[in-house]
């Protein structure tokens, strides 16, 4: 089968039936597209590198739900994708199915999550697939959801369907930390971002701080944030800055606004929530809140309180190519710091990158 289905993707054909050589795919001008992996397992990760990559798409979007990718493969080799869409709506599963309709039948079904068995907002997803005529399912990984854990599986075999487990589960994993880390400490996955120079200060002796970091940075940073379910700033942060907090030369929506403390009645961030206590106290607040991915943007006083605290889950650090050249600058964290070496905070760089001018390094704690 040559072209692209109804709903835009590239149909993958078998060969043979309409005159090309069996074996090669082609898409709607006829060109030869790359050929398939030819190993069952390579087949799999090469379609569920497909559903992360839908998965990732929809990120931001979400929440309280997972953001979680699928894609149909029907007997004819055709493509039907699915993303969850934002609360209420559709997971991903059903999406991909809905789009195959008749031609999910006999078809494998790749998620990056166990689908749900338990009613919600929507109907269990199982239902859907079973209802479907899904010969097969393949699974980035189960799903941490007391409500779901192994159930979902355990249905979708009970009622004939094969189902394999673990395809691409490191890359499924390390894309859904902040949803495994909600459901098991009912708190949310803390991002905390960091802009400094080279020598390690965010601002001047005279708190002038625009801009130690270039344009291309600045719209990164706005896709970190459009890529959170909530972004928090101190009482402070919101005073002095007066930020808006919201996504701005990027695709996505804005991130819930929370203060530690209380804005000024006219703060441009608000509306916002204004949350006092201890921190953990209020974490298990986001968190019950549905609150996943928290973004942490300012200041030093509160970056301090939540690294110290062990609180942090990602740091996110952009470096400008700035020295200030002295010690009188403003730091990344206030306040004192690890007295000794055997003492310093040692994590794990996850990523280096060059954002324009500047460098953006992803750090994670050591589990």
């Amino acid at each position: 089968m040559t072209g692209t289905t109804d709903t835009g993707v590239l149909a993958v054909g078998t060969g043979g039936g309409d005159g090309s050589s069996p074996g090669v795919r082609t898409d709607a001008t006829g060109a030869a597209a790359p050929p398939l992996p030819r190993s069952s397992e390579e087949h799999d990760a090469h379609f569920m590198a497909r559903a992360v990559a839908n998965a990732d798409a929809v990120r931001g979007s979400t929440a309280p739900n997972p953001w979680v990718g699928a894609v149909v493969v029907s007997d004819e080799g055709e493509l039907f994708d699915g993303a969850t869409q934002p609360q209420r709506g559709p997971h991903a599963e059903v999406e991909a199915v809905q789009a195959a309709d008749s031609r999910a039948r006999g078809a494998t079904l790749y998620t990056t999550l166990e689908p749900c068995s338990h009613q919600g907002h929507n109907p269990p997803c199982v239902e859907a697939i079973v209802a479907a005529g899904v010969r097969r399912v393949v699974l980035g990984m189960s799903d941490p959801d007391p409500l779901v854990n192994g159930r979902g599986t355990a249905m979708l075999r009970a009622a004939g369907i094969e189902v394999t487990t673990g395809c691409a589960e490191a890359t499924v994993r390390r894309q859904l930390a902040p949803y495994v880390k909600h459901r098991t400490t009912g708190r949310p996955w803390v991002v905390l971002k960091l802009a400094a120079s080279l020598d390690g200060r965010t601002a001047a002796p005279d708190s002038s701080s625009k801009w130690i970091t270039g344009p291309d940075a600045r719209r990164d940073a706005h896709r970190l944030r459009a890529r959170c379910d909530a972004v928090l700033v101190g009482a402070g942060t919101a005073r002095a800055d007066d930020p808006a907090l919201t996504v701005r030369g990027v695709r996505g929506s804005d991130p819930q606004r929370i203060v530690l403390g209380r804005a000024p009645a006219d703060a441009k961030i608000h509306p916002c929530w204004e949350l006092s206590g201890e921190l953990g106290d209020v974490l298990d607040e986001l968190g019950g809140r549905g609150v996943i991915d928290l973004l942490v943007e300012g200041g030093a006083q509160v970056a301090a309180a939540l690294h110290n605290g062990g609180f942090v889950d990602e740091y996110i650090v952009y470096l400008g190519p700035v020295l200030f050249g002295g010690s009188d600058g403003h730091p990344v964290f206030e306040g004192p710091g690890a007295p000794t070496i055997d003492d310093v905070w040692r994590g794990h760089v996850d990523d280096v990158a060059k954002i324009g001018s500047d460098i953006r390094v992803r750090m994670l704690r050591e589990t």
